[in-house]
């Protein structure tokens, strides 16, 4: 399916995770994170940068493993992104929700 976010055109899932990471901006992510109330720092791309990385090597993201990264501890991902950190994140970021994420 096809959403317009910031003026563009986009492919989503069912959820609205995004399915082409190519198709990803900052403009694109400011509107996810307006969609859950959240206003993104520099500190957010840091955290979004890296699960964009993590995802084109393949490696599965849980929030034990964000937490373990060096990038965010735990207790500063929840404070960046409450309620459900890595399934919010994840959508901002772009990427598809992670396997670990109900």
């Amino acid at each position: 399916m096809e959403k317009t976010i910031a003026g563009k055109s986009v492919a989503v899932n069912e959820e609205g995770y995004m399915t082409d990471l190519s198709q990803w901006s900052p403009e694109i992510a400011n509107e996810l994170a307006k969609e859950s109330n959240l206003e993104l720092s520099p500190r957010h791309f840091e955290v979004l940068e890296y699960l964009q990385t993590q995802y084109k090597n393949e490696v599965p993201l849980t929030i034990r493993r964000v937490g373990a990264s060096g990038v965010v501890d735990i207790k500063e991902f929840y404070a960046l992104f409450p309620a459900g950190p890595l399934k919010i994140s994840s959508k901002i970021a772009g990427i598809p929700k992670p396997a670990s994420c109900i």
